[in-house]
Parts: C-alpha cells; structure tokens; sequence
C-alpha cells in the first residue's frame, strides 16, 4: 500500500508508552480532526492539488462539474492550460463564479452573479457544471444557466497539455484563463469531467501533487 489512510488516529501507545503527537519530528499532509465531517475534500486556503501529470486534453468539448462549499469571495476553483495561450478556468471573484476559456483567439468568459455577494459563499454546498461545446460556453450554478457570446467561431479547441490544477496552483505555472491567484478556502466534492462517452470522476487522494489539500474529509463547519 502506497498511499496514506484517510481516517483520524488517537492515543498511540508504543511499548506501553503514550506518543506525543503535538511535537513530532517531522510531519506532511496531516491536519486536525474534527467533531464532525462531510464528504467531501478540505482546502485550507494555501495551496492546490494537481491531477494527471501527463497533461489534460482539452480540445473542442468538456463539461467540468463539482460541488463547492465556501465563506471565502476569491478563489481558484480549476485550471487548465497549456504553454500558448490555449486554457480554461474556473474562479470565484468578488463572489461571483467566473468560466473561462481561450480556445486560441481570444479568452471568452461565462459569469454567474448571484443576488448577493455572499451567496454563494455562504458555508452551504452548491453545484456547478461548466460546458465547453467547440466556441459555445455555459455555466450552471445551482440550476441556473448563464451562456455567453463567443466572437471567435471559427476557433474551436482549447489546445490544452498541461495538469489540471484544482485549488489553486503553484507560483512559476501560468495560468491563461484565471484572473485570481487566491488559493480556495473551503471544501469540494465530486469533481467530474466528461468528454463525449467518457466520464471521469476525480478522486483527490491520487493527485500527483497536494499542498494544503485534505482528501476524503470536511469540517462539518469552519473552527
């Protein structure tokens, strides 16, 4: 077994004698437990996670959908983007959600702005699907549709070959398609990503890269 266990450990004895784990030697990816926990992935505002090392293929279509639970008003949701100016990004600025997307000619961009600007960033789930259909984008929050024009129609794939980045990501990666370099702050769950028949659900415990990223459980509330 190569990957760690996602559970909470307590009052570990080693020969009769209690382990102090308020000062350990050294420690990685190990956060608190909590009284209560969601499903769900825990992003403690200062890093990011890092799928498919290879690279992510973007191309002409892709419907990106998860779950986002935040008090936060700034923060990166997901990025893909490639070393020319190909990208998509997803965003949380000033409250709002923001879809990016350059599929080479020019970035186009889908915003969702709810009522208030702490609505969607209230500490209660809320759903989000982005669809890239070749130069057409929509973004879906909580069941609410927003498209956006695209100028750019004979442009119609996003050339991407770099990581997905969910999160955030790291300081010497461009990013074509997000504006905010804030890590999110908060908890995300079910992140898929569909391209025609193939449907890939992302499980965070098997990035390649996490910083500040703790899978598999969520603060039932912010502490």
């Amino acid at each position: 077994v190569s990957h760690s266990i996602p559970a909470c450990i307590g009052s570990m004895t080693i020969n009769s004698k209690q382990v102090d784990k308020e000062s350990p030697v050294s420690i990685f990816a190990v956060n608190k437990c909590y009284e209560t926990v969601q499903d769900g992935t825990f992003f403690d505002g200062s890093g990011f996670a890092a799928l498919v090392r290879e690279g992510y293929k973007v191309r002409s279509d892709v419907n990106i959908t998860l779950e986002f639970r935040t008090t936060a008003v700034h923060g990166v949701l997901l990025g893909v983007s490639s070393a020319k100016v190909d990208a998509v990004g997803l965003e949380i600025v000033h409250g709002k959600v923001l879809f990016h997307v350059n599929n080479g000619a020019g970035r186009i961009t889908a915003a969702y702005e709810p009522r208030g600007t702490n609505s969607l960033c209230d500490g209660k789930w809320h759903k989000l699907q982005a669809n890239k259909s070749k130069h057409r984008i929509s973004l879906i929050i909580d069941g609410n549709l927003v498209h956006t024009d695209n100028p750019y129609i004979q442009s119609t794939s996003a050339d991407t070959n770099n990581p997905i980045y969910v999160g955030g990501y790291p300081a010497d990666v461009k990013q074509n398609c997000l504006t905010s370099k804030s890590s999110f702050r908060g908890c995300l769950r079910n992140l898929v990503l569909t391209k025609g028949q193939h449907t890939e659900l992302f499980d965070f415990s098997r990035a390649f890269d996490l910083r500040g990223v703790f899978p598999h459980s969520c603060p039932g509330a912010e502490h």
